[in-house]
């Protein structure tokens, strides 16, 4: 069974950084599309980051040049660098991994990021 475990959320001021770090058990990490959302209150769902097993990472415009994702396939971890936070980047985070098409993605349980002064 597949299990995503999140950790890094917080608290931090505007202009401050955290590391999300999202741990994927229970299959073959090094081939899967992983990648993290979003969801702010009362707002959909949204992609913030993805990279796939091989070629380059794709972010949403909203956090180019401040966000950074990477992986460690020898860990079965995907990183999100989060840099100039901004309350606007204020929501629950959530870790994703597909490992097929024709199967149903998986999901971590979410982890809170809040920016506030």
């Amino acid at each position: 069974q597949v299990q995503l475990v999140e950790s890094g959320g917080g608290l931090v001021q505007p202009g401050g950084s955290l590391t999300l770090v999202c741990t994927v058990s229970g299959s073959t990490f090094r081939l899967a599309l992983v990648g993290w959302f979003r969801q702010a209150a009362g707002k959909e769902r949204e992609l913030v980051a993805r990279i796939p097993s091989m070629g380059s990472p794709i972010y949403a415009d909203s956090v180019k040049g401040r966000f950074t994702i990477s992986r460690d396939n020898a860990k079965n971890t995907v990183y999100l660098q989060m840099n100039s936070l901004e309350p606007e980047d204020t929501a629950v985070y959530y870790c994703n991994a597909r490992f097929s098409l024709t199967r149903p993605d998986h999901w971590g349980q979410g982890t809170q990021v809040t920016v506030s002064s």
